[in-house]
């Protein structure tokens, strides 16, 4: 049933009028909002510093050249492509990416970690092993591993899904399985592809018995996918679209009548169960809005109403071109995703002159499921020095933090970080790479990726993606007091 203007409107004021922006990043977290400044900002307004405000200080450069962490904080390494083994005795696989955490036996933590390999086998130095009877397509060189890191520091990892392409990001399910989404949509025939690639497989870290013979899960659509979340109490699916020419949309899967989710359900739907559809949002005045980088101000909201998808198998035509202009909502470089609070929040990387609206260097956005609202919670402003330290540019992978608020990977230019941003609207720092893959002249780093909190919330897990570099963060976490 469509959003009527009435509910619309009722529904903006349950959410809020929202705060203007100022500086460079402004962010509206998790719990009850407030308007975002960097740390160093917010101690010269008055609103606490590295001694006693949001954040654990400054970044102390790491004299091994890896990761730059506040003082008291530690890093552990637990995979490094090329360096570490699995339990079949090859090489970690290279560019890790999307990661989730899930509680094990006897305080074991297990991690399924996407592989982010694109094409042909023969590119990559360390493709994910072809383990028998986990393989979905020979060809490809992507997949998941799952890592198993033990109480007393050991750590196992093993082939969890292999043949797929470009796992970038995906989603941890309320039943304690990994959906790893494919971003590439190779057809069979093409880059030396055997079948056909886009789509979502769901790997179980704790049974391998129920990873044998990956079955793509097309309900879900084929497209350049980066993250899926499903909400635990409808079973209804949200997805993201990293894509370009025209922009990317953002999904919902609606199940058919009578399913119900859990472990194994997903494999004995049929390839057009359920409903995908797009978005259609609408501001306040009830006109249509075009693409998300429309939204200027934190604490914008859009009503959203969703069309249905014509063909989600997208043999002939892109999904997001099956769609006539001003039928659809789009938006650029659809990233990470995370289910908490009752809905998604759902990043959006950055916006330029390939975007109709206002440039921008990240969005953050909240969409209400029962209310079917997008907010803005997160809005960085266009970063003008990309390589000096301080600012921060493209958000990607995101989790929510046991502490309060948001932790965001950064994959933009220059210097990448890990930052928080606390419930009262402040962003930090957490970790800085220093692994320069370039030269002192020209320095380049890599993006981060994987950021996830482990199940008792003590550690904090993330990826430096090439070569490949799965990280534990351990120190004193707390909940940011509220300057």
């Amino acid at each position: 049933m469509p959003l009527t203007r009435r509910d619309f409107a009722r529904n903006s004021a349950l959410t809020g009028a929202g705060v203007a922006l100022a500086g460079s990043a402004g962010v509206l977290a998790t719990t009850d909002g407030g308007l975002a400044m960097p740390e160093a900002e917010a101690a010269e307004a008055g609103h606490g510093g590295h001694s006693h405000g949001p954040g654990y200080g400054p970044l102390v450069a790491d004299p091994k050249g890896i990761l730059a962490l506040p003082v008291g904080f530690t890093y552990k390494i637990i995979t490094y492509s090329g360096r570490t083994k699995l339990e079949s005795g090859e090489f970690t696989p290279s560019n890790h990416d999307g990661t989730a955490t899930f509680e094990g036996p006897r305080g074991v933590t297990l991690l399924v970690n996407n592989h982010e390999l694109k094409g042909a086998r023969s590119k990559w130095e360390h493709p994910v092993p072809l383990a028998e009877g986990l393989v979905y397509d020979p060809a490809a060189a992507g997949g998941c591993t799952v890592v198993e890191v033990r109480r007393g520091g050991e750590v196992a990892e093993w082939v969890g899904i292999a043949g797929t392409s470009t796992n970038c990001a995906g989603g941890r399910t309320s039943w304690g399985t990994w959906l790893t989404c494919e971003e590439n949509s190779d057809k069979a025939g093409t880059n030396g592809m055997t079948k056909d690639h886009g789509y979502v497989f769901e790997v179980d870290p704790c049974d391998r018995r129920a990873n044998r013979d990956p079955k793509p899960l097309k309900f879900f659509g084929r497209f350049d996918h980066e993250a899926v979340v499903v909400d635990p109490k409808t079973g209804y699916g949200y997805l993201t679209e990293d894509a370009g020419g025209p922009n990317g949309l953002l999904f919902r899967w609606i199940p058919p009548h009578g399913f119900k989710h859990g472990r194994g359900q997903f494999r004995k739907l049929a390839d057009d169960a359920g409903t995908l559809q797009a978005p259609k949002c609408f501001d306040s005045g009830g006109r249509f809005v075009d693409d998300l980088s429309r939204a200027t101000k934190i604490g914008t909201v859009y009503g959203v109403d969703w069309v249905d998808v014509p063909e989600r198998d997208a043999q002939t035509t892109p999904i997001r071109k099956q769609f006539p202009d001003g039928e659809i909502t789009r938006a650029r470089k659809l990233e990470g995703m995370w289910w908490a609070d009752g809905g998604a929040y759902i990043v959006s990387s950055y916006a330029r002159e390939e975007s109709p609206g206002a440039p921008h260097d990240g969005q953050v956005w909240f969409y209400n499921p029962r209310r079917r609202t997008l907010t803005l919670k997160v809005l960085l402003g266009v970063n003008p020095d990309a390589s000096e330290d301080g600012a921060f540019d493209g958000p990607d992978n995101i989790t929510v933090s046991p502490y309060g608020g948001l932790i965001i990977a950064e994959d933009g230019e220059g210097v990448q970080h890990l930052f928080g941003a606390t419930d009262s609207g402040v962003t930090y720092p957490i970790a800085r790479n220093d692994m320069n893959m370039g030269t002192e002249e020209e320095p380049e780093y890599s993006e981060f990726t994987g950021v996830v909190f482990s199940p008792d919330g003590r550690t904090l897990y993330a990826n430096i993606q090439d070569p490949g570099i799965m990280l534990a963060i351990t120190g004193p976490w707390r909940r940011n007091s509220r300057p």
